[in-house]
């Protein structure tokens, strides 16, 4: 099974908004942060790794947090942006820091125990290459723990739009099911699959706006409209989203994968 071509962004243009976003992103990350513990919470148990792998590692929030769970191990971060890297290597965790492409890692075969990824492999097209590497690095035992975004995500957003214009103005992402029929076939085995929906409030459709773009996450879909939105789009999107205000205000909704994978 393959991921259909041209739905998701061009990697080079995922790695210039997350390297520009570097300074930002950790005062917006609140979900990124609840995503990334959850995730950790479900690694198993007698899981004891000497290398493990951050990939998609952003900052280094969640390299720090290896580091300090597993302090006998050796850490790899691996991100696509050079800008993200800069900012989190004065900050310790890892002992490496490496630019690399999940769908092509620049790490040897059989060498890491643990490949951590939380909130990165969304942007990655072609899915079952990233489990295709990883169950190349890692060695016999190792797991692979990973988060991810499905349909559903910013479903008040992308529904908004679709009542203005016949734009692509949200990131598409991949059907659970589809994460579940490629995780089946990849060869490794899956200890845990599970779906997960977040939501967060905001007071104006502005606060959210400006979180995705802090965050690198705003549109990067091919089919996105060019130049700047029309005042009288935004007003009109404004309007549309304001159906779904609730008491505690407007509502951002998540869907969130979570995968645990050993290697027999």
């Amino acid at each position: 099974m393959t991921d259909p071509q041209g739905v998701l962004p061009d990697k080079r243009q995922v790695a210039a908004s997350f390297s520009r976003a570097a300074a930002s992103y950790d005062s917006v990350a609140e979900l990124q942060r609840a995503v990334g513990a959850e995730l950790l919470a479900r690694l198993p148990g007698d899981l004891v790794p000497d290398r493990w792998v951050d990939l998609g590692s952003g900052t280094g929030h969640f390299s720090r947090a290896l580091a300090a769970r597993f302090p006998q191990a050796s850490g790899t971060a691996v991100d696509i942006a050079e800008g993200m890297l800069r900012h989190a290597r004065p900050l310790g965790g890892a002992s490496r820091f490496v630019c690399g492409d999940a769908e092509r890692l620049p790490l040897a075969t059989a060498s890491h125990d643990l490949i951590f990824s939380s909130l990165a492999l969304q942007w990655c097209a072609d899915f079952a290459a990233v489990l295709a590497e990883a169950r190349r690095v890692l060695a016999p035992g190792g797991v692979l723990a990973f988060s991810s975004l499905c349909v559903g995500t910013l479903q008040e957003l992308q529904g908004s739009w679709q009542a203005v214009d016949g734009f692509v103005h949200v990131n598409r992402f991949r059907r659970f099911e589809d994460y579940r029929a490629l995780c089946e076939a990849c060869g490794l085995e899956v200890v845990e699959l599970a779906t997960e929906r977040r939501v967060l409030h905001y007071a104006d459709l502005r606060q959210l706006t400006h979180e995705l773009k802090a965050l690198g996450a705003h549109n990067l879909n091919p089919g996105r409209p060019g130049g700047l939105t029309g005042r009288a789009r935004v007003r009109a999107l404004v309007e549309a989203y304001e159906r779904f205000r609730d008491e505690h205000g407007l509502p951002a909704s998540w869907q969130v994968v979570y995968g645990v994978l050993r290697r027999a």
